[in-house]
């Protein structure tokens, strides 16, 4: 149906009802930081969030490109869709009353909207006639299945809505259209009947089941899970998809966990319906289930939403069967993983468990330690590729490296993927400290192959414990990347120096406590400027406080036609340079890191090839002192590498 002309009236409560927050968040994986939310922009590709969300401004923007706007206009971008479409679809949303302009067009879009408020209600009473059916004789034996083998107390069966459908063709049919008058196209919409192929008539979805609802955030039925008591198959039976149901859009049990998942900033996943109703009756309420299917992001951002840091445990059988489950139900999270927007740990219980038999046997408590202990997705992919493995024979030792190292490529987030180089070298060495540095850096050549450039090999050379040693990678300038950053750096280093006058000092002694200069021309010709007025003013504090300083070196200027092109976009401030340099502080502290790593790598790349050229039966010490030596500088290189991916690519 065409959209009519909406009332301003609706335009104006959907914005207030429509959180930006919690828009976006169906999209984006958003982070806390301060007053606002930050992530990665749908609208662009970037891998250090640029994209912020603000709750008290109800308006987002991205750095890095410049998108911006209200939660109206975020759903239009990104799904390219109309404006009235948009609003339409958050009002149907947050039970915005729709007003239209022309009033006899209102009917017909009231009739619409209203289709999902039957939905809900006919969904709503097939509940109540399944709680009901439960406590009938009927429904004794799925009684008896619930409190003798699930061993689940009452107060559990009325939390979960738990119900039981009867074996008949009709019952349910009978009772939804014959006795409470509902209109059969609705019921076959909420998908509890279909039509049958011969004959005319319906038959019910559901029967001889026992029956689970499967509800929204906001607790309300929008679909059925059924588990057979017989030898029937499919084992267990969910509604199809539907105007209110999705199954790769919904998590079951999460109406129910939200609260939990908020207080102790932690979801976890199961895989099927009675394991996460074992883990709410056990007292552990921050527990979900992904009904059988690979998690999609819609799903995992849904659950994102109530969590702090991100943290997301999957907890299916530790069988075999059990870790393709987990695998599988990775699916579209990898990417989330592997960029560090989510902390995603793997729960495997003892024994080939799954968490309803585990507790059948264990407490609370119990479950609670394992949870604490689960290691993070890629350490638990780094022990299946070893498990079973021996690393002393050269097959295994391939087959490891060579699986490891297509492991550490999918890590995009360079901080973390330099912890998980040096701790698969560890496992590498087999025990042996003085090969760590080998395996490292063999590690880092297969993984990025093309940044760097290789020695040949010299003299059969031997180590300390006889060990052959590999040719390295050296590389003597900076990478692309690196140059890209250190522009970056550098470029903000001195627009702060000249816009902000209280910095200026900051900045004085950081560079000349670290030694440390501007690594391009055209950034050291303006350094040079800026000594040279203050020494022509005959006092070093001038330094600091020189009035004027931004007009008096583009006086300087312009003798330098050339120079000055590259560096005059410096003196000017705009709209986005000035939210750049608003954390001053932190800014000039993440620059300087910059070039400081840029520093500490150049004479990490000296002394290596400086080890790599001596002979260890020659000269012995001087092998072993050039070898402490850059090994020392790895070490300071991974302290400020450290500093420098928090603050640059989260401030610059």
């Amino acid at each position: 149906m065409q959209i009519p002309r909406l009332h301003p009236d609706t335009i104006e409560e959907v914005k207030l009802r429509a959180d930006i927050v919690d828009v976006v968040s169906e999209y984006v994986v958003l982070r806390k930081r301060g007053k606002d939310f930050v992530g990665l922009c749908p609208f662009h590709d970037e891998k250090s969030p640029s994209f912020t969300v603000s709750q008290t401004k109800q308006m987002y923007y991205c750095f890095g490109c410049q998108a911006g706007g209200n939660a109206i206009k975020f759903v239009m971008e990104l799904g390219k869709r109309s404006f009235a479409d948009v609003v339409l679809d958050l009002a149907r949303r947050y039970q915005v009353p729709v007003q239209t302009l022309e009033p006899e067009q209102r009917q017909e879009l009231q009739r619409q909207l209203s289709l999902r408020e039957q939905l809900y209600e006919v969904l709503a009473s097939s509940a109540q006639f399944y709680q009901h059916a439960l406590r009938q004789s009927q429904g004794q034996k799925a009684l008896q299945y619930l409190q003798s083998n699930r061993k689940f107390k009452e107060e559990t069966i009325q939390q979960f809505g738990l119900g039981f459908a009867p074996a008949g063709w009709e019952t349910l049919y009978r009772y939804l259209v014959e006795d409470k008058h509902y209109p059969v196209q609705i019921l076959e919409k909420a998908g509890l009947i279909k039509p049958r192929k011969e004959g005319g008539g319906y038959y019910d979805v559901f029967r001889d089941r026992l029956m689970i609802p499967i509800r929204d955030v906001q607790g309300r039925v929008i679909a059925f899970g059924g588990r057979t008591l017989t030898d029937e198959q499919p084992k267990y039976l969910n509604s199809p998809e539907t105007e209110l149901f999705s199954k790769g859009k919904t998590l079951f049990a999460l109406d129910q966990a939200k609260g939990g998942i908020s207080q102790l900033d932690q979801a976890v996943v199961v895989e099927g319906y009675f394991d996460a109703i074992a883990l709410h009756a056990a007292g552990i309420n921050n527990a979900v289930a992904s009904l059988g299917t690979a998690l999609s992001l819609e799903q995992v951002r849904l659950i994102l939403r109530y969590t702090e840091s991100k943290q997301l445990v999957l907890n299916f059988d530790a069988d075999k069967a059990g870790t393709n489950a987990t695998e599988r139900a990775i699916g579209e999270i990898a990417e989330l993983a592997y960029k560090g927007e989510v902390q995603l740990k793997i729960l495997n219980l003892p024994d080939g468990k799954d968490a309803d038999e585990y507790l059948h046997s264990h407490t609370q408590e119990d479950y609670g330690e394992l949870l604490k202990n689960a290691p993070l997705w890629l350490d638990w992919q780094i022990q299946q590729i070893i498990q079973d493995r021996d690393l002393k024979q050269a097959t295994d030792f391939q087959q490891v490296t060579q699986q490891l190292v297509k492991l550490l490529k999918n890590i995009a987030n360079s901080d973390t993927r330099n912890y998980y180089v040096s701790y698969c070298a560890e496992i590498l060495s087999l025990g042996d400290t003085r090969l760590i540095p080998l395996r490292v850096e063999n590690l880092l050549t297969q993984i990025a192959p093309t940044a760097a450039i290789y020695s040949k090999p010299v003299s059969a050379k031997k180590a300390w414990g006889g060990s052959q040693v590999s040719p390295l990678p050296i590389s003597n300038s900076p990478l692309p990347t690196e140059r890209s950053l250190l522009e970056h750096a550098e470029a903000l280093l001195l627009r702060i120096y000249l816009h902000c006058p209280e910095q200026r000092q900051v900045i004085i002694d950081e560079l000349e406590e670290r030694d440390l200069q501007f690594s391009l021309s055209h950034h050291r010709f303006l350094w040079q400027q800026i000594l040279e007025i203050s020494s022509g003013d005959g006092e070093t504090k001038n330094l600091v406080s020189l009035p004027n300083l931004i007009s008096r070196l583009q006086d300087q200027f312009l003798e330098f036609d050339s120079e000055i092109g590259l560096i005059s976009h410096l003196f000017h401030v705009d709209e986005k340079n000035q939210k750049e340099i608003l954390r001053t502080p932190q800014v000039v502290q993440a620059a300087i890191a910059c070039m400081d790593l840029v520093m500490l790598e150049k004479r990490y790349r000296h002394f290596l090839e400086l080890w790599q050229q001596t002979d260890p039966e020659a000269e012995p010490e001087r092998y072993q002192s050039y070898y402490q030596a850059f090994y020392a500088e790895k070490i300071k290189l991974q302290k400020i590498d450290r500093q420098r991916l928090f603050s640059i690519t989260e401030l610059i």
